[in-house]
């Protein structure tokens, strides 16, 4: 009898301990998931999960049932499901060590007239389909 009340003691233990480190697991990959859509945007490299590495033309990190559009090699831009992006690919560390970079991080900074925002506004997944259907009937 008291054999049976250990084992069931045992037992008890161990579900919950699944329970608790199953539920710490789904709230890890949960977060993982919503710092790796917060970081998916046009321009940023990324590794698809068929290895393939490619560029972010267009993402709505809104709405996941929509295409993603990768660009794979100049002019090549393929859709692929969103969940298909397995990870960001960072720059590597390296860069930041090079002495001339190092350099110019430490010159001052020179700001003489007014601030002027040269970088072009970024495309709607849309707006990026139609551009690209546009440039397929072109050809």
């Amino acid at each position: 009898m008291p054999m049976e009340i250990l084992l069931f003691g045992l037992l008890a233990v161990l579900v919950v301990f699944m329970f608790v480190n199953g539920r710490k697991r789904q709230k890890q990959m949960k977060a993982e998931q919503e710092e790796k859509a917060t970081k998916t945007v046009p321009g940023v490299k990324v590794l698809l999960q068929g290895g393939i590495y490619g560029t972010i033309v267009a993402y709505d990190h809104d709405d996941l049932d929509s295409p993603a559009l990768v660009e794979i090699a100049p002019g090549t831009v393929i859709e692929v499901h969103s969940q298909a992006i397995l990870r960001i690919v960072e720059p590597k560390d390296a860069i930041e060590t090079d002495p001339a970079v190092l350099a110019a991080e430490d010159a001052p900074i020179v700001n003489d007239g007014p601030v002027v925002d040269d970088a072009p506004a970024l495309e709607t997944p849309e707006e990026t389909r139609r551009r690209l259907e546009r440039d397929a009937d072109d050809k």
